[in-house]
């Protein structure tokens, strides 16, 4: 049975609405512990969004406890929305609390859309172990300022997304220095509507590597 904690992080734009959840298979002192980043605050992206739940779900089923956040100016966290800069020192603020809390764990660190944008922009400050892109979105967003994750990462993409087409992404994917584990989803669309089922083990599968 999974437990959950939910309070108030400080962070740098006021409080930081978090949610803690701990798996079955959660050690007490776990080997890693992840950090799941939302959708597009702007268009009605929360940490409950169903595709972030699915990254944190993973992780728990992998046995590490994961934080869910809302980025500033969603739900109860203060501040208003940054485009992406403030919100990626909102993840930094998380993970400095998961490093507080679980100080020999290795990250995992997780994104979907517009929070995939803000991990990758953030992994060069938080160095995260392993890091889950899932459908990144190249075409919205200037993913020149992104440096190269230098770590295991993989990428997820649907190649009936509507929102990042597929081949930008594929493109933007082949021209990094460190390739990802990539798995594209035949037919599956933006929010992985009806293929979560399918996501799942493929972040499971990737984590327990």
């Amino acid at each position: 049975m999974t437990r959950a904690d939910v309070f108030a992080l400080a962070g740098p734009a006021g409080a930081i609405e978090t949610k803690l959840e701990f798996g079955d298979v959660t050690a007490a002192a776990p080997a890693a512990f992840g950090v799941v980043c939302h959708p597009h605050p702007l268009f009605g992206g929360t940490m409950d969004n169903k595709v972030a739940h699915t990254l944190a779900r993973a992780m728990l089923e992998c046995g590490a406890p994961a934080f869910r956040f809302n980025f500033r100016g969603v739900g109860t966290s203060g501040g208003k929305f940054d485009n992406g800069t403030g919100e990626a020192d909102d993840l930094v603020a998380v993970v400095a609390e998961g490093r507080r809390r679980f100080p020999a764990a290795r990250l995992w660190l997780g994104g979907f859309s517009f929070g995939a944008f803000v991990a990758l922009r953030a992994a060069a400050r938080i160095v995260p172990d392993k890091l889950v892109a899932v459908a990144p979105p190249v075409a919205r967003f200037d993913l020149g300022e992104v440096a190269n994750p230098d770590c295991d990462w993989l990428l997820a993409q649907g190649d009936a997304d509507d929102v990042v087409p597929a081949a930008e992404v594929l493109a933007w994917a082949a021209r990094q220095p460190h390739q990802p584990r990539l798995h594209v989803l035949a037919g599956a669309g933006h929010f992985f509507h009806g293929r979560l089922h399918e996501l799942k083990p493929l972040i499971v599968e990737f984590l327990r590597q």
